[in-house]
């Protein structure tokens, strides 16, 4: 009896006080030997979800595999839309953006009903094993499936580069230069009209896309999550400054989650006098094909997953560390953290 078998309504698990197996820790003739798997995209969609997915149902296939493709995320798996997938029906899907899966987000998941009757759909399609492309939310519902009994491997797709654990998600890349192409053409329009242009990319949390597109475009000021500012100091002054300099045009880039653009245009007009206009970038980022780097990291990150797969090398999140792809026990990987570091703020500040 597996243990999403021995749950039901009137004995469901503590998940807090359940742990995923750890296979690393069990010798190789004694891991599981898989032979389907089920793989969805959750969470926000990223470019490069569908190279992802292509590497896994090819690799898959390849090595015996079944490959069910499930639809709409956790919500599509909790409803039971699985499919078969083919080595055909992933032709032509590399560099399309968004993913043909399709995600929704899913509160089913929070509780310890959602997360086994998600798991018993699974034993009803006869799927043995989740792959699952996200971040760090998709993460935390394929762990308390493994903690349950249903062996997962998760793979980093998010636009927000957010995830502790990887150096790389799948999507940063393509994200960095749709938001890097977009306030190229602002800077081009701030300068003819002498304005100071603020744009909002995404990162509620993170600021990674912001301080790396803030180098890249030559931002006079980048504003990120990670640290506190002061308005007076680190905006108005810098401008201010500039103008003295003589500059005539201006670029802030604001993460989502440390100000909204519209403010700080406001304050930005209200206290120096420089038109200001804001832009918000918003779900532009999430979308187009993917670039290069996208593609080669989301196939061979794919490939990886199925390799972990068929040596029995389960709950594992697929990594990009020290410039090698690895993998880590989901369990640790959802503990570590990440931040930006204060001297990396301080250094594109050096080059406005």
């Amino acid at each position: 009896m597996t243990e999403t078998e021995k749950y039901s309504i009137d004995n469901l698990p503590d998940l807090k006080n359940l742990r995923a197996i750890n296979y690393a820790n069990i010798p190789d003739d004694q891991r599981p030997r898989v032979r389907s798997i089920g793989v969805l995209t959750s969470g926000g969609d990223a470019p490069g979800m569908n190279a992802t997915i292509r590497a896994v149902v090819r690799a898959g296939i390849n090595n015996g595999i079944r490959v069910f493709g499930i639809t709409r995320g956790f919500h599509g798996l909790w409803k039971g839309e699985f499919d078969e997938i083919t080595t055909r029906q992933v032709s032509e899907t590399l560099q399309r953006g968004g993913t043909f899966l399709m995600t929704a987000r899913s509160k089913t998941f929070e509780t310890p009903e959602g997360v086994v009757k998600g798991a018993k759909m699974c034993n009803v399609f006869g799927v043995e094993a989740l792959v699952v492309i996200g971040g760090d939310g998709s993460f935390k519902a394929a762990r308390d499936l493994a903690r349950i009994g249903l062996p997962v491997i998760c793979l980093p797709g998010t636009i927000d580069n957010d995830i502790a654990s990887t150096e790389y998600t799948i999507g940063y890349d393509t994200a960095m230069n749709t938001a890097m192409e977009a306030i190229d053409k602002l800077r081009d329009t701030a300068s003819s009209h002498e304005r100071c242009s603020v744009i909002e990319v995404m990162g509620r949390h993170a600021g990674y896309i912001a301080l790396n597109v803030g180098i890249a475009t030559g931002a006079e000021v980048v504003l990120i999550p990670e640290h506190k500012y002061d308005l007076d100091r680190d905006v108005i002054r810098t401008i201010l400054d500039g103008r003295n300099m003589g500059k005539r045009h201006y670029v802030v880039i604001v993460a989502e989650g440390a100000a909204k653009a519209t403010d700080i245009a406001e304050q930005i007009e209200k206290a120096t006098g420089i038109e200001s206009r804001p832009t918000i970038l918003g779900h532009l980022q999430r979308g187009g094909s993917p670039t290069l780097r996208d593609r080669t990291m989301a196939s061979l990150m794919g490939i990886h997953a199925v390799e972990c797969i068929s040596q029995g090398l389960l709950n594992r999140i697929i990594v990009l560390k020290q410039g090698a792809i690895a993998d880590v026990d989901v369990e640790e990987g959802l503990q570590m953290e990440k931040t930006i570091p204060e001297i990396d703020l301080q250094r594109s500040r050096l080059l406005k």
